[in-house]
C-alpha cells in the first residue's frame, strides 16, 4: 500500500528537527528535503555547536541530500523549513535548483523574500505558511527565554 504524504506531514517533521535545535540551545528552525515523496535528509541549525555561521537547517541539509543523490543538483526536489530561508540559504538554494521550498513562518528582518524571489532558480516555486502558527511559536518562545535568562 502506497502512502502519500502532504506538506503538513513534511512540516511536522521539520518542526521535530527545529525542537532538536532547540533542545540543543540552538535557533530552533529545521528542515526535511523530500525526493519522489520520501524524507532523503533531515537537519537543524547547527551554527553554535559548529561555531559556523553557515550551519543553517537549509544548508546542511542540501549536502545531505546532494550526498544521497551523488549530485550538487536537487531539481526534482522540495524542501521544507519551519522558518523563511535567508539570503545566503537562497542562494545555495538557487544554485542546487530545487523544484520546490516550502517554509512556516515568514522572517521578516533577514527572510529572502525581502529582496523578492528573484534569488531562487527560475522554475523553484515558494509556498509559505504551512504551520505557521507552530512553526513560529517555536521561536518566540525560544527568544523568549533567552531574553528572560
Amino acid at each position: 500500500m502506497l502512502t502519500v504524504y502532504d506538506d503538513t506531514y513534511f512540516m511536522r517533521q521539520a518542526l521535530l528537527e527545529a525542537t532538536k535545535a532547540r533542545d540543543l540551545d540552538e535557533v530552533p528552525v529545521g528542515a526535511v528535503l523530500v525526493c519522489g515523496g520520501r524524507i532523503i535528509a533531515r537537519a537543524h541549525n547547527t551554527t553554535e555547536q559548529l561555531n559556523d555561521v553557515t550551519a543553517h537547517a537549509e544548508i546542511l541539509c542540501i549536502t545531505a541530500a546532494s550526498d544521497y543523490l551523488g549530485s550538487k543538483y536537487l531539481p526534482e526536489c522540495t524542501l521544507y523549513v519551519t522558518l523563511e530561508p535567508c539570503v545566503m540559504c537562497a542562494g545555495a538554494l538557487q544554485w542546487a535548483q530545487l523544484s520546490r521550498i516550502v517554509y512556516g513562518a515568514d522572517d521578516e528582518k533577514k527572510g529572502f523574500m525581502r529582496y523578492g524571489k528573484s534569488l531562487l532558480h527560475p522554475s523553484t516555486t515558494v509556498e509559505c505558511g504551512i504551520l505557521q502558527e507552530e512553526c513560529g511559536q517555536i521561536l518566540k518562545d525560544f527568544f523568549r527565554k533567552k531574553r528572560e535568562a
